[in-house]
């Protein structure tokens, strides 16, 4: 078990992205003016998933299936929102979940909270851009008797492709079974937003209520 635990502590360091620097562990405090630069920096980290996908996926339990996922950009402040759905071939739907993920500055990570399944709002990560990789760690099925952790990592990101692979655990991150899950996804529809669902005076558009 020290043997495993010492194994895991370079993949753990990068997925925390080099956690020692953190503001939570450094006690250093930013400013406004220096969180609006982490923002401002950040908010596009999710950039490349906005858009329709449609991924073929294969993991320990299934060996191969496939889905469709989209992503949008809410509003002005870089939430994004998006929704994974298992597809099959005649086009029912196997299973379907929507994250919405939000940037923390002073924190300097994304968070995700994932609403599907009647999980309420459980199934919650973190996440972080380290150059062209997306590192994630997030509980999936929190509310029911056999959550997973999931650490997932997005690599080989392009345009319109980019690659999905991830390692499970069972036990809370005690023990995990590498590479337990991978997707290809290849894009069919261009990035996208939605508009605010409420305006102010200002910013009323000629002809609105």
């Amino acid at each position: 078990m020290r043997l495993l635990a010492r194994s895991l502590v370079p993949t753990i360091l990068l997925l925390l992205g080099l956690a020692p620097a953190l503001p939570a562990q450094s006690g250093a405090a930013r400013t406004r003016a220096q969180l609006r630069a982490l923002f401002d920096a950040h908010k596009g980290d999710f950039d490349y998933l906005l858009g329709d996908w449609r991924f073929d996926g294969s993991s320990k339990q299934y060996p191969a299936f496939h889905g469709l996922w989209s992503a949008v950009r809410l509003a002005a402040d870089g939430q994004v929102l998006d929704e994974y759905r298992v597809v099959g071939d005649s086009g029912e739907t196997y299973y379907v979940t929507s994250t919405i993920r939000s940037y923390d500055a002073p924190k300097d990570r994304w968070e995700l909270v994932s609403i599907g399944g009647g999980n309420g709002l459980q199934d919650t990560g973190t996440g972080r851009r380290v150059g062209n990789e997306v590192y994630i760690e997030q509980t999936f099925g929190a509310g029911g008797e056999h959550p997973s952790l999931l650490r997932i990592r997005y690599h080989d990101i392009a345009a319109d492709h980019f690659s999905w692979t991830a390692d499970c655990s069972g036990d809370g991150g005690k023990s995990w079974t590498l590479h337990c899950q991978s997707l290809e996804a290849h894009r069919i529809g261009p990035p996208r937003s939605i508009e605010p669902l409420t305006r102010s005076s200002a910013q009323a558009a000629p002809g609105d209520p």
